[in-house]
């Protein structure tokens, strides 16, 4: 191992480094950054390492799976590191990497901007505001009609506790160039949902080429306020529309991609919550399904590629298979009901997982790993996003989650 100190900061890296300076005697405490290599557009920017292996392979789907890391060598300074949670892993063949050696993790509550106030932009407006008094400070809400956001402050602001008028954050329309004065930005925007009763089979793909447009509009806002929070796809399709956030930020005024936008791991979506809440609803009814609810995963994006395992222990393919289709299928029944599958999402997969993300507490949601944004378990830290490192993934759904990797590779 060798380790430098870089302009204050403590670096330490597999290979020897030029231009860092002459190596030093190994760091035994304080946080520690670990040089890895990447693609500078689809490898992953920085990240809290969970297994040495992750050091020699950090941008593949293997860091999920313990026993496909490779088996790499370190000290004890660096395992100590690690098993303190501390080591976070930083791609330098990335633009501006040197930026997250002096970056300090905001404290204390936090500000949440949403962009659109429609069915589900009110419905996660609402959850925020009832639950989310603990980690956060305000809410600012916008969308293209002023009647919707005045109507939503003004039903905001007549929630309250009697006698703790400040239980719950205060709500507030913003304008569109204040957006990125905030922590979080929720994009919930969306050109439109097919009606109740239409024949598009797959809703969310119908909305990827009008909202991607959306997204690539307030992606460059961000750029040019240089925003350094969380910007959170809810809208859907999640996790295209996540990716198209990552890259159009990072293109210059000729459209060629320069690494001076949002770095991937400050971009996240916010799709799985509700997949693996519909996953728990149909094994909660069918005892043959229920090991997911103490032993099941749910990987993948929101919609085609989504695969749930029933077991991690005990896996059993046709029982995945068999609540996986239950899951996806799920917003097709409440059609057939005759509603727009959007409580569930806007709760599941919006206010309570953006609320588990303030509190770094796990949750679904999709990170970057791959080049796509992929949907698994994971939570944010103080050294970084940290992905859940299973011991072993069963061949089996391994490669289902390959194949939803290859799906939204496909896609974008």
């Amino acid at each position: 191992m060798y380790y430098y100190d870089y302009k204050g900061a403590n670096l330490v890296s597999l290979t020897p480094q030029e231009g860092l300076g002459a190596p030093v005697e190994p760091i035994s405490s304080s946080r520690l950054f670990a040089l890895v290599g990447g693609d500078p557009m689809l490898g992953r920017g920085s990240f809290k390492v969970t297994h040495p292996g992750q050091l020699a392979n950090p941008n593949g789907l293997e860091v999920l799976d313990a026993s496909r890391l490779p088996d790499t060598q370190v000290d004890e300074a660096v395992s100590a590191a690690i098993r303190e949670g501390r080591l976070t892993a930083v791609n330098q063949n990335r633009t501006g990497w040197e930026e997250l050696l002096t970056a300090a993790p905001k404290t204390g509550k936090k500000r949440v901007n949403i962009l659109a106030i429609g069915d589900v932009g009110s419905t996660l407006l609402t959850g925020l505001k009832l639950l989310g008094g603990d980690v956060i400070s305000s809410i600012g809400i916008c969308d293209l009609s002023d009647q919707i956001t005045a109507r939503w402050e003004f039903e905001m602001g007549q929630i309250n506790l009697p006698w703790n008028y400040d239980a719950f954050p205060e709500v507030e329309v913003v304008k569109p160039e204040q957006l990125f004065d905030c922590d979080l930005f929720v994009f919930v925007a969306s050109k439109g949902i097919p009606p109740v009763g239409s024949d598009v089979k797959d809703v969310r793909m119908y909305q990827f080429e009008n909202n991607a447009k959306i997204v690539a509009h307030y992606a460059k806002m961000a750029r040019a306020a240089r925003f350094q929070g969380l910007w959170c796809a809810v809208s859907d399709p999640v996790d295209p529309l996540a990716k198209t956030a990552y890259l159009e930020s990072n293109k210059d005024e000729n459209e060629n991609f320069d690494g001076k936008g949002l770095r991937p791991e400050q971009v996240q979506g916010f799709g799985l919550g509700v997949m693996n809440a519909r996953a728990a609803y149909f094994a909660k009814r069918d005892p043959r399904l229920s090991s997911f609810l103490t032993e099941g995963r749910s990987f993948g994006p929101h919609g085609t590629g989504l695969f749930i395992a029933n077991s991690l222990e005990h896996y059993d393919e046709a029982l995945s298979q068999e609540l996986t289709h239950l899951t996806v299928t799920a917003n097709l029944k409440m059609r057939e009901i005759g509603f727009k599958p959007y409580v569930a999402p806007a709760l599941s997969s919006g206010a309570l997982s953006l609320l588990l993300t303030l509190r770094g507490e796990w949750h679904c949601g999709s990170v970057f790993l791959d080049g796509i944004y992929m949907g698994c378990k994971n939570r944010y830290t103080p050294a970084g996003v940290e992905t859940e490192l299973l011991p072993h993934i069963p061949e089996p759904l391994f490669g289902h989650i390959r194949e939803a990797a290859d799906h939204l590779k496909a896609v974008l």
